[in-house]
C-alpha cells in the first residue's frame, strides 16, 4: 500500500505569512491516484529540523513529497539536506540550466551566479520540468522510498505535479491500471448524518473506495475505482453511486468541480428562466456569488440590497403595516420582498433574504433567525425559516447557500410536477 507524507518547507509558512495550499492540492491529487496521505508536516528553513522531519516521515510513509526550498538563496536548503541525508551528490542538469538562462535572456534580466543553483539536482533522480518557472522538480527512488521535490510557488508546483509528478508516482506494476474518480456533492445534510445513512456501504467498499469530506456548509463523497478497463471502472462507480442515491439522493446537487451557483445558473438556462434577489440580511452576497459564474447575464436581471426599512418600503413596496406589525425579520416581509423584486425587475423568480446575523438580536428574534422567500411565476410563494449557528459571517454565507439550494430544489420540483 502506498502511503505519502507531504513536507512543506519554508519559515514563511510557520510565521503565517502564507497559507499552505500546496498540501491541500497535492492531497487531492494523491486521493485520485489511490495514495493515502496520513500526515502533513511544515518545517522552517533550517537543515537540522528538516532532517529530523525527513527521518520521522521515513518511519511512516514510503512516498515523501517536499514543496519549497528549491530557490537560489541561502535559505533554500531542501535538496542540499536530502542529498546529505541520502549520501547523494548534487549535479548540474544541463536542460534545467539552459531553461533558466533562456528565461533571463527572454526577460532581459541579468542572471546572477546563485541562480545556477536552481539547476542542481539529486544525482540519479528523474527530472520534472518546470514549464512555469526556473527550479526543476525531481523524483528519486532509494531504500524502498520515493522522494519527490517540488517548487514552492503554487503556479509552478501545480502544473508540474499534474503534468509530470502524477505519472512519476504510478508504479510499473499498476501503469496499465486506470484510476477513475467521481465526486458527489451534497447540501442540506451534515457529514455525520450522511455517514450514518451510508456507513454500511462505506465499510463494505475496498474498490471503489469512498472518502467523505466536509466543506464550507457542504459535504462531498469522492468515489475512486481501479481497473485495467476504464469502462468497467466507470460501471463500478455507477453501482456505488446508485446505492448511495437510494439512501441520500435528495441531497445530491452535482458532481466533481461544480458549485451550487454553477448548478443554479445551468438550471435556469435550461428552463429559460430569469432570477432576481432582494437582500437585507446578506447585503448582496447572493448576487455576488451568482455573478461570479460565467454566462450568468442571460439569467440574472439585477436585484436590490434593501438593508434599511426605508428601502424595503420605498423601493420594494413592502407594506408599512408589515414592517410595523410583523417586522422586517418575518415570513410576511420575506414574501413581499421576493414577490415585489420579481415584479420590479421582471424576473421569473425572486428570492429574498431577511434575518438576524448578529451580534445582537433584532425585533425580539435571536441571532441566526433567517427567512428566505422564493416567488415563482405560477406557483405559491414559499418561505423557508432557518435557525443557523456560528459567526455573523458564517450565518450570512450559509444563508446564501441555503437560498441557492432552495431555488434549485424549486426548479427540480417544478420539473417533476410537469
Amino acid at each position: 500500500m502506498k502511503n505519502a507524507e507531504i513536507i512543506a518547507v519554508g519559515s514563511e509558512l510557520l510565521l503565517g505569512q502564507i497559507v499552505n495550499t500546496n498540501a491541500k492540492f497535492i492531497s487531492q491529487q494523491l486521493a485520485e491516484l489511490g495514495i493515502n496521505v496520513y500526515f502533513h508536516t511544515v518545517v522552517g528553513d533550517n537543515p537540522d529540523r528538516l532532517l529530523s522531519a525527513i527521518k520521522t516521515a521515513e518511519g511512516r510513509a514510503n512516498i515523501i513529497i517536499f514543496t519549497g526550498g528549491l530557490g537560489p538563496t541561502k535559505d533554500d536548503l531542501t535538496k542540499e539536506t536530502i542529498a546529505r541525508h541520502l549520501s547523494k551528490n548534487l549535479v548540474m542538469d544541463p536542460q534545467a540550466l539552459e531553461s533558466i538562462e533562456q528565461y533571463f535572456a527572454r526577460t532581459n534580466r541579468v542572471m546572477t551566479e546563485n541562480n545556477r543553483k536552481q539547476a542542481l539536482v539529486l544525482e540519479g533522480s528523474h527530472i520534472l520540468p518546470n514549464d512555469h518557472g526556473m527550479a526543476p522538480g525531481m523524483v528519486l527512488e532509494m531504500n524502498g522510498n520515493t522522494y519527490m521535490l517540488l517548487p514552492g510557488p503554487p503556479k509552478e508546483m501545480e502544473p508540474m505535479f499534474r503534468q509530470y509528478g502524477c505519472q512519476a508516482l504510478v508504479s510499473k506494476e499498476t501503469a496499465n491500471e486506470k484510476i477513475v474518480s467521481r465526486v458527489l456533492r451534497f447540501f442540506g445534510i451534515g457529514e455525520a448524518a450522511l455517514e450514518t445513512e451510508i456507513i454500511d456501504i462505506i465499510d463494505a467498499q475496498s474498490n471503489p473506495t469512498i472518502a467523505p469530506l466536509a466543506g464550507d456548509g457542504e459535504v462531498t463523497l469522492r468515489l475512486t475505482a481501479k481497473h485495467v478497463d476504464e469502462d468497467v471502472a466507470q460501471s463500478m462507480l455507477d453501482e456505488v453511486e446508485k446505492a448511495i442515491s437510494q439512501r441520500v439522493g435528495q441531497y445530491i446537487y452535482g458532481y466533481d468541480h461544480t458549485s451550487l451557483f454553477a448548478e443554479l445558473t445551468k438550471g435556469l438556462k435550461e428552463r429559460n428562466l430569469t432570477i432576481t434577489a432582494a437582500e437585507s440580511l446578506t447585503g448582496g452576497l447572493f448576487q455576488k456569488e451568482l455573478t461570479s459564474i460565467a454566462g450568468v447575464s442571460s439569467v440574472y436581471k439585477g436585484g436590490v440590497v434593501c438593508y434599511s426599512n426605508e428601502v424595503k418600503h420605498n423601493i420594494l413596496q413592502v407594506r408599512q403595516e408589515t414592517l410595523e406589525n410583523d417586522g422586517a425579520v418575518s415570513e410576511q416581509c420575506a414574501i413581499e420582498l421576493a414577490e415585489n423584486t420579481a415584479s420590479l425587475v421582471g424576473a421569473a423568480i425572486g428570492i429574498s433574504f431577511t434575518g438576524v446575523a448578529g451580534p445582537d438580536e433584532l425585533e425580539g428574534k435571536p441571532v441566526g433567525t433567517v427567512y428566505i422567500g422564493i416567488a415563482s411565476k405560477g406557483r405559491p410563494t414559499i418561505v423557508e425559516k432557518l435557525t443557523l449557528g456560528g459567526t455573523r459571517e458564517a450565518i450570512r454565507n450559509r444563508a446564501v447557500k441555503y437560498g441557492c439550494y432552495f431555488v434549485l430544489k424549486t426548479l427540480k420540483d417544478s420539473q417533476n410536477a410537469n
